[in-house]
Order: C-alpha cells, then structure tokens, then sequence
C-alpha cells in the first residue's frame, strides 16, 4: 500500500494518522505541490484532480479524496475502530467531521490560497485574514459542540471522550494549520485540550508535517 502524500496537507496528514492508528504497513511517496509534481501527467493519470492524497492499493487499485480513503481504512480494517457503533455518538462524530471538511478545509486549501495570490493579487495581510476568518466561524462551532458534548464534568480527553475517533484524526491536522497561520487559539480551550492530548501519542506525532519524508520544516 503505497500513500502518496505532501507533508502540509492537512488531508494526507488526516490518512497519515488513520494508518498509524490502525498499524497498517504502508510506503509514503512524496508529491511536491509547490513544484507542481501533482500537476504532471504520471500523478494526474492516478488523480485526475490533482489532489493530494492519493492511495495505491496492493491489488492496483487507487482511491481518491481523503474522505474515501479513510472510510476504506474504516471498512477494511478492523483495528482501532474510528467510528462508533452507537448512532448517536457515531453522528456527532461525523458532525465535526463535515465541519472540517466540508466548511473549513475546501475554501482554505493551498490550491484556494494560490489563486487568492496569483489570480486576484490578493495581498498576505488579505489572505491572513480570509483564512483566520473561515477557521474561526468553524472552530467556534466546533469548540461549542464540544463542550454541549462533554456536560458539566469538562474532564474528556479527546474530541468525543476518552476514546479517539474520527473527530480528532479530522481535528489535529486543522489545529495546526491554524498554528502555522497564527490563528489566536485562546478562545479554543477545550479544542487545544483534545490537540495536546492527541499528541502525545505517537500515531499522531509521526504523522505531523515535520516528521515527514519530505519535509522541508
């Protein structure tokens, strides 16, 4: 199983800490975004979008989009289940997940980022601030669910609970991306909670963008 990757997206980050949870054997290949790697004709005939990650199976097989591969990682492997069997609780994971995915990750992605620079000759201090903007609306719902989620104890380690789920392999990527762009995390207490205690295990810590292949950090 072959995951090709680029150590700053959030994306590949998310399976790289699905795959250390799970202790699946894997080989990570390196994409280049800023050398436009995943812009050539050997990687888009894998990924047509020119998206990192990208999955090779050892049958042949490549799965896509970063959403489908960890619901295969989920499927195929039993081990260290991301997803709860309870429906309830197995929704509110999926709540934080959509959040991320779905509100936060698509309008701040590197792709997004250049076109604001490139395209629109969007200035940095512009760019800070459309990023800052969009991470704040989602981590403000966010940090409120989780709280609503934990009761008045207010002692969860994780996400949802004393148990990881899909919720934090969504969560620590984004984190620190915000990190990284200087978002104030203050206002974030029981989100920083759940990305301290995150990492301090290892599946997580060898999935960081500095403990990568390719890493330039």
């Amino acid at each position: 199983m072959k995951l090709l990757t680029y150590f700053r997206s959030s994306a590949a980050y998310r399976v790289r800490i699905a795959l250390n949870l799970k202790g699946i054997k894997h080989e990570l290949v390196p994409v280049n975004l800023l050398k436009g790697e995943h812009l050539g004709a050997e990687y888009t005939a894998l990924q047509p979008q020119g998206l990192v990650p990208c999955m090779q199976l050892d049958n042949g097989e490549v799965l896509t989009q970063s959403g489908a591969i960890l619901a295969y990682l989920e499927g195929q492997y039993s081990e260290y289940p991301l997803m709860p069997d309870d429906l309830m609780a197995a929704v509110k994971v999926r709540s934080i997940v959509d959040i991320i995915a779905c509100d936060i990750h698509p309008v701040n992605n590197l792709r997004v980022l250049k076109y604001l620079s490139n395209d629109l000759a969007v200035q940095d201090t512009q760019k800070q601030q459309w990023y800052r903007h969009w991470i704040e609306q989602g981590f403000n719902a966010i940090e409120a669910q989780l709280v609503a989620d934990e009761g008045p104890a207010n002692q969860a380690k994780y996400a949802l609970g004393e148990k990881i789920t899909m919720a934090d392999v969504y969560l620590i990527p984004q984190v620190y991306n915000a990190l990284r762009f200087n978002v104030d995390m203050q206002p974030y207490p029981r989100i920083m909670r759940t990305y301290q205690a995150c990492n301090e295990l290892q599946a997580f810590t060898l999935a960081a963008p500095e403990n990568q292949p390719d890493s330039t950090l």
